[in-house]
């Protein structure tokens, strides 16, 4: 009896020990990758600051800091933004690694396509922020410079809050693009299924833009550039969805007829 109980509690601690040193290993990733961007952080910031330049256009324009440590702060904000991008990956794997062997062939051929996209569909909703949301979204903020009431209206925005900001909009995109994965992976494990899919279209319309008001600033131009990305990842997962049941029914259908 008591040689069972120590049987069962090997598995366990072999499990530990295994959980232990693959997040050791995020940890390490993190630090290394971490301690490069913290190196290159001007440069990094160089390139977050480049859509502000842009609407700023020849005038110039300038970003501000009121406190004397935000500076270097912001230079902290930006080394761990950029470890959990550049880290991303290997977090990933970690988990991958670590939940496969507990999976049989079947669900790991089934769950292997995900994993894959997660990174590819972040680095859309990134990039759909970086290159189109946020120029536009900079222009529109930028036209409320001028005289008003005899007043001199002047953006000088700090340096802290438009890194805050532009961290905001990449991960509110990057994140929000991996819809798909979730609704996927839901119809997997027999959660929801197309036809549910289709049923909730009218609410998604409602949540798409709940999500796109909570994520983005409180400008309907942010709004809408990211709720009319999310109800066509909603149309092409259903469409995707279809592709899917149709081959697992051809597969069902061989595997009956080989039977």
């Amino acid at each position: 009896m008591i040689g069972d109980i120590d049987e069962s509690k090997a598995p366990l601690l072999d499990h530990l020990i295994e959980l232990r040193g693959r997040l050791l290993k995020c940890v390490y990733a993190l630090v290394l990758t971490g301690a490069v961007c913290f190196y290159f952080s001007e440069q990094l910031f160089a390139i977050l600051v480049h859509p502000l330049k842009e609407a700023f256009g020849d005038g110039g324009g300038k970003l501000v800091y009121t406190k004397l440590y935000e500076a270097f702060f912001v230079q902290v904000k930006i080394a761990f933004f950029g470890a959990f991008c550049l880290s991303f990956p290997i977090i990933a794997n970690q988990l991958w690694a670590f939940v496969a062997p507990g999976l049989y062939a079947k669900e790991k051929k089934a769950l292997l396509p995900f994993i894959l996209a997660t990174p590819f569909l972040f680095a859309m909703g990134a990039s759909l922020a970086y290159f189109v949301v946020m120029p536009t979204a900079f222009h529109f903020f930028l036209e409320f410079q001028g005289d008003s009431s005899g007043l001199q209206v002047e953006a000088l925005p700090s340096a802290d809050a438009y890194l805050g900001l532009v961290m905001q909009f990449i991960l509110a995109f990057g994140i929000s693009f991996l819809m798909p994965v979730l609704l996927m992976l839901l119809n997997r494990a027999g959660f929801v299924s197309r036809a549910q899919l289709i049923g909730l279209r009218r609410y998604m319309i409602v949540a798409a833009f709940i999500v796109a008001a909570v994520l983005t600033p409180p400008d309907v131009v942010s709004q809408l550039m990211l709720a009319i990305p999310l109800l066509l990842l909603y149309e092409i997962t259903i469409v995707a969805i279809w592709f899917t049941d149709r081959r697992q029914a051809k597969m069902q259908d061989a595997e009956e007829a080989s039977a």
